[in-house]
């Protein structure tokens, strides 16, 4: 009997510890989310249209966390009722960072409307893994896509292409390009971006028309599986040789677009330090470099002057020296860890085998 007690009192000992872990891993997502929302706040009318839709997909996993938030303990409530708070500062933000967005580069906010909704970002409900089998034997050693390209087949699949076009195009060149095997880095994370944003939209057949022979058992979410399996070693081979400025913002992106594709072997607690620690304490942002503030400022003072210059979608640094990308990315991936830790104990978490 006396036996039994102490197994009791060492199960429930183990229960609160993990519990408190998880409550103190919540803690430091939302503070750090808090200060991501509070430079949106300050900077919204000047980040670019990828740093509005990293801060959407945020959105979109909020409002999830919120929608099934455990109703366990005064803690636990506490942090969903600060999630709220959250919810309904970056909607404010938004409205204001849409507007902006439309008028700096009304054709680019036009081809690219369907995505500035939180609503349009779906949230994982069943989670699985990565493959090591799956990845390349070799891998390119240059990106084996262009950003015209990569919007041209984005426009496509959106139905943007023209005014009322019709959605869910796919040409051959986009085809071919999405489906490529061996592309490294950025190409890879869109590749496997194509396939959620035609899930998205509700496009059913995007292989449709492909007639290779290799290729004829294979689906959607095998090309998802595949690709993610090998954005995992990109990231396993960084963690390896030491994070630097030139790998971290693909290392981000890559637990972002995987996680939201399902696929949560990427939220590693260790990976999540990384992401927790790059953030700058002073503004909020990610991927802050002081040393080039006031070279930016003299850029922004160009862009002025040149109103209809386009500017990059990929990248844009702030007058602040913040990094809009990089801040994108690592807000969105943040949201996904909060969801992975509300569902740890969740059994349609677990990966399916």
């Amino acid at each position: 009997m006396r036996a039994a007690r102490l197994h009791l009192a060492a199960a429930l000992a183990l229960f609160a510890a993990v519990c408190g872990s998880r409550a103190e891993v919540i803690d430091d997502v939302l503070g750090s989310l808090s200060r991501g929302a509070s430079f949106l706040e300050r900077q919204h009318e000047h980040i670019n249209l990828d740093g509005v839709v990293g801060f959407l997909m945020l959105q979109a996993e909020l409002k999830e966390a919120v929608r099934t938030w455990p109703h366990t303990d005064p803690v636990s409530w506490a942090q969903r009722t600060s999630t709220v708070a959250l919810v309904r500062r970056l909607d404010q933000s938004f409205h204001k960072a849409v507007a902006a967005l439309q008028q700096n580069d009304p054709k680019y906010y036009r081809e690219f409307e369907p995505l500035l909704s939180w609503s349009f970002w779906l949230v994982p409900q069943e989670w699985s893994s990565t493959d090591h089998s799956l990845v390349y034997p070799s891998t390119m050693s240059t990106e084996c896509y262009d950003e015209q390209l990569s919007d041209n087949c984005l426009t496509l699949l959106l139905g943007t292409w023209k005014t009322s076009g019709t959605p869910c195009i796919v040409t051959k060149p986009c085809r071919d390009t999405m489906t490529r095997f061996g592309c490294p880095h950025y190409s890879l994370s869109h590749q496997l971006l194509y396939f959620m944003i035609g899930k998205m939209r509700g496009c059913t057949n995007l292989l449709k028309g492909d007639m290779r022979a290799s290729r004829v058992n294979m689906t959607e979410r095998n090309y998802q599986r595949i690709f993610c399996s090998n954005m995992m070693k990109t990231n396993q081979d960084i963690v390896r040789d030491g994070l630097t400025e030139q790998t971290v913002d693909i290392f981000i992106e890559n637990i972002l677009i995987c996680g939201l594709a399902g696929f949560s072997d990427f939220y590693k607690a260790d990976w999540l330090q990384h992401i927790l620690r790059l953030q700058d304490e002073e503004v909020g942002c990610f991927g802050r470099d002081r040393s080039i503030v006031s070279q930016i400022i003299g850029d922004e003072l160009l862009e002025q002057l040149q109103p209809h210059r386009r500017v990059k979608r990929r990248e844009k640094i702030l007058p602040d020296g913040c990094s809009s990308h990089m801040t994108a990315v690592a807000v969105g991936a943040l949201g996904g860890y909060l969801n992975y830790h509300l569902l740890e104990q969740d059994i349609t978490k677990r990966p399916l085998s």
